[in-house]
């Protein structure tokens, strides 16, 4: 494999289509178990490759080097190999900071619930203290590391203004699901949800329904990909093919 991407379960990607679409290269989904997956990364038999669930964190004992960004956030999502060397980034930052953007969401000053303590939420922490949230509550089924419980969240956070779920809870095919009730959160304007398939979450579809502002992860998807492609390559792409893809892809959903 030359490009591609990695993961646990990746039959919900798009990113084949969007990297194709992006450059002229051949991109594979490369599905990796846990007993894979070490295999796969000591062999280093790549150009370059993206990092999806659950293995963002796991990838680092196998890298070289990490970029200044990749590092502050603990997480990675992009990984070059040069000459051997195994160099780590993380452009979900910077795909996330585009969907809150491109959705018009103001975070600075907000009090923000984020839903899930993985590898998918450590860029979207990043993102919102570079964007002055005034409070940042992380909500995990276990607690652990500080983290609020969803029983805690809705008797003690309820007040939350903005609400992100970086879980795959409601990802296809398990789409009936959602990993928060949103009735106690009487003062919430949006719910941003980095799932893209389905298009319209069970969260975000509830969200819509109490109006708050619904917001699924589509683009950020295509962002990051596009700020990958630029690490894969070295070169510089323009920021219009990111709306261009993204309703490429979901025109044909």
């Amino acid at each position: 494999m030359e490009y591609g991407l990695i993961g646990e379960r990746l039959g919900h990607s798009y990113s084949k289509q969007i990297h194709e679409k992006l450059a002229d290269y051949s991109y594979d989904l490369c599905p990796l178990s846990k007993e894979e997956f070490p295999v796969f990364m000591e062999r280093r038999h790549f150009r370059a490759i993206n990092v999806t669930i659950p293995y963002k964190k796991d990838v680092i004992p196998y890298l070289d080097e990490l970029d200044e960004n990749a590092a502050a956030i603990g997480a990675v999502n992009t990984i070059v190999n040069k000459g051997g060397r195994l160099i780590g980034h993380n452009t979900d930052f910077s795909g996330f900071a585009y969907m809150v953007k491109e959705a018009g969401v103001t975070i600075a000053g907000k009090k923000v619930l984020v839903l899930g303590t993985g590898g998918a939420s450590a860029a979207i922490l990043a993102v919102l203290k570079s964007q002055a949230a005034a409070q940042i509550v992380s909500v995990s089924r276990t607690g652990r590391g500080g983290a609020a419980t969803y029983e805690e969240c809705s008797s003690l956070h309820s007040d939350a203004q903005l609400i992100v779920n970086t879980t795959p809870v409601g990802m296809y095919p398990a789409i009936d699901a959602s990993p928060l009730d949103l009735t106690p959160f009487t003062t919430c304007e949006a719910v941003l949800d980095v799932i893209y398939n389905p298009a319209e979450t069970k969260l975000t579809a509830q969200a819509k329904s109490l109006g708050m502002k619904d917001v699924t992860g589509l683009s950020m998807l295509v962002a990051q990909a596009k700020y990958a492609c630029e690490f894969f390559l070295e070169t510089s792409l323009p920021d219009d093919v990111i709306p261009r893809i993204t309703e490429e892809i979901r025109s044909s959903l």
